[in-house]
């Protein structure tokens, strides 16, 4: 390594002993210690030391307690580059770790924060959340967007089970696929009512190019921790 302060030579990084790094091929000591880099190599410490010392300028003479600071400062930094490249890793076994988790629930039937719910067989099922009791109008569109069905139903405080059977406001019997709820409520008195929608459906893919991975359900895409239960099919 070149040295930048003045009247040090800049191939004092050739100068080694018994004991420094170009004595071990392997780079380390015997206790683990990266003998590559000067907070690891004690000899090298001393051997840019004695180095400046003895070319230093008379009329001008060395500040060694500044020297000695700027290698503790420079080894610091080096440590920290380390401790850097240590975190690198563990963040990428955590996203491992993510991978793996969110793979294990492909084809596993889940509950999740959702308004988008799978009619088959002409049944659709969501469950509302509600703080009180509430009067509460819902709206269901297709996937194009389109309002299919309105309608009306009274929730009690805590989850309600609400159930479509595929027919639409003017009766008409819409074909199985994906549907979206949008519901506003009112309690008793006329204030309104924040009812919260969650779906239940089956994992049938994990996208694990997003960090965290997105898991597929009932057309809409979540994350793990948005899962709420797991049940098996």
């Amino acid at each position: 390594m070149a040295s930048s302060i003045p009247g040090v030579s800049s191939n004092v990084s050739a100068a080694t002993t018994p004991g420094s790094a170009a004595s071990s091929p392997s780079g380390s000591s015997a206790t683990g210690i990266d003998t590559k880099t000067i907070a690891g190599n004690f000899q090298t410490f001393l051997t840019l030391l004695t180095t400046q010392l003895k070319n230093q300028d008379p009329t001008s003479p060395l500040d060694t307690n500044q020297f000695t600071q700027q290698l503790v400062e420079f080894a610091q930094v080096e440590q920290q580059l380390k401790s850097n490249t240590q975190l690198a890793t563990l963040v990428s076994l955590q996203q491992t770790a993510q991978s793996t988790q969110a793979l294990s629930f492909v084809g596993e039937k889940v509950t999740v924060n959702g308004n988008s719910a799978q009619l088959a067989g002409g049944t659709a099922s969501w469950t509302l959340s509600s703080p009180k009791p509430a009067v509460a109008t819902v709206n269901i569109a297709n996937a194009a967007g389109q309002l299919v069905y309105s309608g009306h139903v009274t929730t009690l405080a805590g989850p309600n089970t609400f159930t479509w059977n595929g027919q639409g406001t003017n009766g008409t019997q819409w074909p199985d696929g994906t549907y979206t709820m949008s519901i506003t409520a009112q309690d008793a008195s006329g204030q309104p009512v924040t009812v919260s929608t969650h779906v239940t459906g089956v994992v049938d893919s994990v996208d694990l190019t997003k960090n965290p991975p997105l898991l597929s359900v009932n057309g809409q895409t979540f994350t793990v921790n948005q899962i709420q239960g797991v049940s098996r099919n």
